[in-house]
């Protein structure tokens, strides 16, 4: 009777761990750079390692485009765009990604990867806006528009930080604004009242979240911001 049981428990922890395994989620972590390379990426990666071991998902970095491909991007849940610059993907890798995102990806992009492959129209819209210039870097204050959201529900009504603030160009209709910032707050704001800095979409069969936050090193021990990338993240793996 003690065998059994003994067995039993054996046979129950190899299921647990079978059951585990198929729900690990894995993320993709992007770098690469055609342009401006930003010198907070590595300390961006790292965050993201960390995070994936605190929160139970995988995490790939690489900065090697032959991976957007059909059978290595299925083995991946999500995908980082990390301060990426200018054009990155070729044709056929660009096709992957899109196939990727049908099949129900997630993509979370990070302050650059908003100045990213400009000639790409899905993109575009994956992303949610392009890049348009920025002043230097100062303090702003941030308009709360979805408090409840898992990525703002710790912020309250306003959230005041320093980083690099983007203007963006052609900013999707579709995105649903997570964040906005307030441009009485600072110098050098173009887009008016209505200046998305974070946001979210349901795309193309896939989710996509965006913010605009993480151009310095410190970005990333700041808690208030590594927990709204956290949740990002975690809004595009978790169904």
């Amino acid at each position: 009777m003690k065998l059994t049981s003994a067995l039993l428990g054996v046979l129950f922890s190899v299921m647990s761990f079978g059951l585990y395994a198929q729900k690990q989620q894995n993320v993709l972590v992007f770098t690469k750079t055609a342009g401006f390379r930003h010198e907070s990426i590595e300390t961006g990666v790292e965050l993201i390692e960390k995070l994936g071991q605190e929160n139970h998902f995988g995490v790939t970095h690489s900065e090697d485009a032959s991976l957007f491909n059909k059978d290595t991007l299925a083995h991946y849940n999500a995908v980082v765009f990390l301060n990426t610059t200018g054009d990155i993907l070729n044709d056929e890798q660009q096709r992957a990604f899109e196939f990727f995102m049908e099949k129900g990806g997630g993509f979370v992009g990070v302050h650059a990867a908003t100045d990213t492959e400009y000639d790409w129209p899905w993109y575009g819209m994956l992303v949610g806006a392009y890049f348009e210039n920025h002043p230097k870097i100062q303090e702003a204050r941030i308009q709360v528009k979805m408090p409840s959201h898992s990525t703002c529900s710790h912020l309250g009504e306003t959230w005041t930080r320093t980083d690099e603030w983007y203007n963006f160009k052609n900013i999707s209709p579709n995105i649903k604004v997570l964040l906005n910032l307030d441009e009485s707050s600072y110098e050098g704001g173009t887009n008016g009242p209505s200046h998305p800095i974070a946001w979210y979409q349901e795309f193309a069969g896939g989710r996509s979240f965006y913010t605009g936050g993480g151009h310095t090193k410190e970005s990333y021990s700041e808690e208030a911001f590594v927990k709204h990338l956290l949740e990002g993240i975690k809004y595009c793996l978790f169904r």
